[in-house]
């Protein structure tokens, strides 16, 4: 596996020198210092994250035209999506969390918008498969990962209306609380649920046994792990809010909130990982979750008009329901007021 790994870097190096050569001499003037950034940023070189200078540079082409921040995301995802390599692959990801955490906003705006039919898989990568090597295979089920990661975490930045995880954010978030207070008990459901799914993305990481690639490896784990308590704040203010307004919130809505809080307790052992060094936070953090939803259920949710209300599966969706001498059959849908949809089969009501 060794000799594999020598021979793969030697090849890979030829490969970076080949493509900085031909980019030298096909490439526009113009467009030659962003492509040659751009490979020198996502070499083949599995031992190690992309060079911190070449991300800079890319960086910079964010503070010029908008046809320049377009330009520069196109040649990325062409990068990345033509490349075979599961190291290029991981560095064109990097790079694109680096765009989301540091760019200018007309980078990101252009990030964003990629493609134009727009689409929840742009990234196209949950096939993606380098079996060249032992290593490479392994890094491809990070690629996999990551990119739905980023996926989320773009659409999450969607509903949130800014990207969660930006540095320019640093002289808004006094604001933060006072904007989450505006909004609609729907908004403010939705917007949790958004965050609780990129927290639960987040947890489903890859596993990793090879030395070769820790380095990278590491440098994805520190970018995510600084998400995770972007994340984590955002969803206390929320929680916070919400626990302000249970007596507001309509039986559907109590629902909905148990069971974003439950998805989000099913991810704190894997959550763990990254937010280890935080112990104290997180104390407070997931008693304020599970305070949260004790208070729902004893309020709403869990007793209903001499009925209880619990967490099933699909085998238990036989018993029969009723409620206000409404029947819900087990093929029904539930529309929560975000514009969520459960199943019936997820809920069981026991006399």
């Amino acid at each position: 596996m060794g000799r594999a790994t020598n021979l793969r870097d030697l090849l890979g190096k030829l490969k970076d020198k080949a493509s900085q050569s031909k980019a030298a001499l096909l490439s526009n003037p113009k467009a030659l210092s962003l492509h040659l950034a751009l490979l020198r940023a996502t070499t083949h070189d599995s031992s190690t994250p992309p060079n911190q200078r070449y991300l800079t540079t890319l960086l910079s082409f964010g503070n010029g035209s908008r046809s320049t921040a377009a330009s520069t995301i196109d040649a990325l995802m062409d990068r990345l999506h033509n490349t075979r390599d599961a190291a290029v692959a991981i560095k064109c990801l990097i790079t694109v969390h680096h765009i989301i955490k540091h760019g200018s906003f007309i980078l990101q705006d252009q990030l964003s918008v990629y493609p134009s039919t727009g689409g929840r898989n742009y990234l196209n990568l949950s096939n993606f498969r380098d079996n060249s090597t032992a290593l490479a295979w392994e890094l491809s089920s990070w690629v996999r990962w990551y990119a739905l990661y980023l996926e989320q975490l773009l659409a999450t930045s969607r509903i949130l209306g800014f990207f969660l995880c930006s540095s320019s954010r640093s002289a808004e978030k006094d604001k933060d609380e006072e904007n989450v207070s505006s909004l609609l008990n729907c908004d403010l459901l939705k917007e949790t649920d958004s965050l609780v799914n990129l927290l639960d993305e987040m947890s489903k990481r890859a596993d990793s046994s090879n030395e070769h690639g820790k380095k990278l490896l590491d440098e994805v784990m520190g970018l995510v792990g600084e998400d995770s308590l972007s994340a984590i704040n955002e969803v206390s203010i929320r929680v916070n809010d919400l626990k302000e307004r249970l007596s507001s919130l309509s039986f559907g809505d109590s629902v909905e909130l148990v069971c974003v809080l439950t998805r989000l307790e099913n991810c704190k052992e894997k959550l763990s990982i990254f937010t280890w060094r935080k112990r104290v936070l997180m104390e407070t953090f997931w008693g304020l979750i599970g305070e949260v939803k004790d208070k729902v259920g004893n309020s709403k949710v869990y007793r209903g008009e001499g009925r209880f209300l619990t967490m099933g599966s699909r085998r238990k969706a036989s018993v029969s329901a009723r409620f206000d001498d409404r029947v819900l059959r087990c093929n029904d849908l539930v529309r929560f007021s975000s514009g969520r949809l459960l199943a019936y089969t997820d809920l069981v009501f026991q006399p």
